[in-house]
C-alpha cells in the first residue's frame, strides 16, 4: 500500500489522525494534513483504508502495490 496526501484538499478536520495516528497527523498552525508514513504496514491497511473514505475532502489516495 501507498499513501499520497494532497494538502490543497485538506480541510483540517482531523478524522485521518483520528482513524490512523501512526500514519497521519496535522500541522500546529493550520491543521493541514502530515503524512508520517507512507507506505504503513499491514496493520495500518484497514485504518488507513477508512481514513481516506471518511476524508471530507477527499485529500488522501490509497494505492495498492503488488
Amino acid at each position: 500500500m501507498k499513501v499520497i496526501v494532497d494538502e490543497d484538499k485538506c480541510c483540517g478536520a482531523g478524522q485521518c489522525v483520528l482513524i490512523a495516528p501512526e500514519v497521519f497527523a496535522q500541522r500546529d498552525e493550520d491543521g493541514i494534513v502530515i503524512l508520517l508514513e507512507p507506505e504503513p504496514a499491514a496493520d495500518q491497511h484497514s485504518a488507513v483504508r477508512e481514513a481516506a473514505a471518511v476524508c471530507p475532502g477527499a485529500a488522501i489516495e490509497v494505492t495498492e502495490q503488488a
